[in-house]
């Protein structure tokens, strides 16, 4: 007879009772802990590159662009996204007392990892639970092959919009004016 066994299920309480290290993240999207390490220089070059090009013009218009924020939506959810971008108006509704968000921005990006766990968990896991959260676009940037998937929300999910090679300009409806060459993400 196979016995069925319920697997563990995380909550941001488990994560309190863990030793602190600063070089890994630990995250948690439905009650699944995921363990990464600190990223690869490439990765961080990648989110310096988008967080200034988003700080550039969020200058002149309503909104901030973090790196790496700390996003509590629920017990069971607790992630830390390489980049965000939320407006002013959503910010002063989603920050709590710790400077935690317990809502979504509009904006998040995901820089891909080496590993088919952090494919699945950037691509699957995070995308259903961004979807969930009302994030207005998801911006995956692949470091290795280079594309850039930007996905936008149709019937309540995050689909897959557009693929952009490094030859082709970003613009989003997020952005008035807004336009970037996908090649100065990898610059």
């Amino acid at each position: 007879m196979n016995q069925i066994i319920n697997p563990i299920r995380w909550t941001i309480h488990d994560l309190d009772a863990l030793p602190e290290n600063e070089g890994i993240r630990r995250e948690i999207i439905d009650g699944e802990l995921f363990v990464t390490r600190a990223p690869h220089w490439q990765h961080q070059d990648i989110i310096a590159n988008i967080t200034t090009e988003l700080k550039i013009w969020s200058r002149k218009h309503s909104g901030k662009v973090f790196s790496s924020p700390g996003i509590i939506p629920s017990k069971e959810d607790s992630v830390i996204p390489d980049l965000v971008w939320v407006s002013n108006e959503r910010l002063a509704g989603i920050e709590d007392e710790a400077g935690h968000f317990t809502g979504f921005p509009e904006l998040v990006v995901e820089v891909l990892s080496a590993g088919e766990r952090n494919l699945r968990r950037d691509k699957q896991a995070k995308l259903k639970l961004y979807s969930q959260g009302e994030v207005q676009e998801y911006w995956i940037v692949d470091r290795f092959s280079k594309p850039l998937e930007v996905y936008r929300p149709e019937k309540g999910q995050l689909m897959l919009m557009e693929t952009l090679t490094e030859s082709d300009t970003l613009t989003s409806p997020l952005f008035a004016n807004f336009s970037l060459s996908v090649s100065q993400f990898f610059a």
